[in-house]
């Protein structure tokens, strides 16, 4: 009798242990969603490069100041702590920099970030032999990537497309 009332048991366990657990990942389903109902609907904040100034070269760099005019569509505030950005132009890298320069910009507003850029040596040349394929420097295709770090709501990835038009060159 005894090893009927351990093998009664162990069957009543096994039927009663596949309930629990439906139920433990139902629970953990419905917690994750309402976990995500909880978090704001945010709209892309929007980032346009607004400007490109050089800056003192430094040996076998070029040096620019990117400026960028950050739109927040949003009620609340962004905050970042940092600032990245890659920029290509004539579907080739061009121009990376960095800054740990931080910031909030309020809700529905907008501000002006400044980031120093280098160009390599490398990536110039690069550039110049694309150019004299082309020989025009109006309208060249340009792909700005980045990111805003930090704050509370964590990073805010961005990208502008668009096209660049440099001043021409003067013969002599």
């Amino acid at each position: 009798m005894a090893e009927r009332n351990a093998h009664d048991l162990t069957l009543r366990d096994s039927a009663t242990m596949p309930r629990a657990l439906r139920h433990c990942i139902a629970a953990l389903v419905f917690i994750s969603l309402s976990a995500c109902a909880l978090f704001p609907q945010r709209d892309p904040v929007t980032i346009n490069l607004v400007g490109i100034e050089p800056l003192l070269a430094q040996e076998l760099e070029i040096r620019f100041a990117v400026k960028l005019r950050v739109q927040n569509p949003n009620d609340s505030a962004i905050e970042y702590s940092g600032v990245a950005l890659n920029l290509e132009v004539n579907g080739q890298p061009l121009a990376a920099g960095v800054s740990n320069q931080g910031g909030r910009i309020e809700g529905f507003s907008e501000g002006l970030l400044v980031v120093p850029v280098s160009v390599s040596a490398f990536s110039a040349l690069r550039q110049a032999v694309g150019l004299s394929a082309t020989q025009s420097l109006e309208g060249l295709p340009y792909e700005l990537r980045g990111k805003l770090a930090g704050g509370l709501l964590g990073t805010v990835r961005f990208s502008d497309t668009g096209k660049l038009s440099l001043p021409a060159a003067t013969g002599y």
